[in-house]
Order: C-alpha cells, then sequence, then structure tokens
C-alpha cells in the first residue's frame, strides 16, 4: 500500500539521524545515558558475563548502530516488523536517558524536555503500530488458531469415521 511506502521511511529518517548523531558524538552521548545505565546494571553488573558491555560510550555505539541499521530496514520495507521492534527496543532508554524532564527544575528546560519525551512517546507508538501491522496479511495467531480448529475438524471426522466403523464391525 502507499501509505506504508510513504510513512515507513518517514517514521525512519528520525532514528537514522540520531544513529548517525550518537556515532558521531558517542562520548558526549555516553555522559547523558551514564547515569541510567548505573540504575539500570549497578545492582547486577559484577554478575554480568565478561561478553556483556557496560561502558556507556560502547552501549551508545551500539544504540547507534542499531537505530542505522533497523532504520534502513524499516524505511526500505525490509523486515518492517522487526526493524520496528528493534527502534521501540532502543527509543525506550534513549528517552529515559536524554529527557527525564522530572529531574530538571528550570521551567523552561523542564517544558522543553517533556515536549521531547511525549515526542518520542508517539514515536513508540508509531513504531508499536508499525510492528503488528501484517500489511493485509492474516496474523500469525489468527493462521495458528485457524489451523488449530482445521486439525481439530479433521481429528473429529477421523475418529467419528473410526467409530463409525466399529460399529458396524460389531
Amino acid at each position: 500500500m502507499l501509505i506504508r511506502r510513504l510513512a515507513r521511511p518517514m517514521l525512519a529518517a528520525v532514528f537514522i539521524y540520531g544513529g548517525i548523531g550518537s556515532l558521531r558524538d558517542a562520548p558526549n552521548h555516553a555522559k547523558a545515558a551514564a547515569p541510567l545505565l548505573e540504575k539500570a546494571t549497578g545492582p547486577i553488573k559484577d554478575s554480568l558475563p565478561e561478553q556483556i558491555p557496560t561502558d556507556p560510550e560502547t552501549l551508545v555505539r551500539i544504540d547507534g548502530a542499531v537505530k542505522i541499521g533497523a532504520g534502513a530496514m524499516l524505511a526500505l520495507g525490509k523486515f518492517p516488523r522487526l526493524s520496528s521492534l528493534l527502534l521501540a527496543g532502543s527509543i525506550v532508554p534513549t528517552t529515559l536517558a536524554a529527557h527525564a524532564f522530572w529531574e530538571i527544575t528550570d521551567p523552561q528546560e523542564r517544558a522543553n524536555q517533556q515536549v521531547h519525551f511525549l515526542k518520542n512517546v508517539g514515536l513508540l507508538g508509531g513504531l508499536l503500530l508499525t510492528a503488528v501491522d501484517t500489511a493485509g496479511k492474516p496474523s500469525v495467531g489468527y493462521r495458528a488458531k485457524r489451523r488449530a480448529r482445521k486439525v481439530a475438524a479433521q481429528t473429529h471426522q477421523t475418529v467419528g469415521a473410526v467409530k463409525g466403523v466399529t460399529k458396524i464391525k460389531k
């Protein structure tokens, strides 16, 4: 549908742009992310495997790469549901780290961050809609339920036919 071909790149553009910005200025983005990261990983940091990065700058770079990659996939219509879920998972920590308006005392800056926070909540809503959009095809849940009903009906017919045969033989 034409709307999907237009809307997906429009939605993806902000993530691609943000991902490029994260990669270009990872140290400053890492400073903003560090407090949230410390809250999230502080209690369990010692129990995490060595392979899991906990360095804020590394995580910002990974987040930027995810935004660029998933944003490009969404814009091109390749795996749009998966790329939307990846972007949704990426926008939550970004929003909490960069737009924590509840921690700001200056009324003007607080209002500015509130606008950005709500904008990101709106983007998250768009991503969730995109993640469940089946492009007019039946969903996996619908197809599974339909197939289960068909199997149940076939089983019922087979069992009924077998019972009928055994009654005739007696």
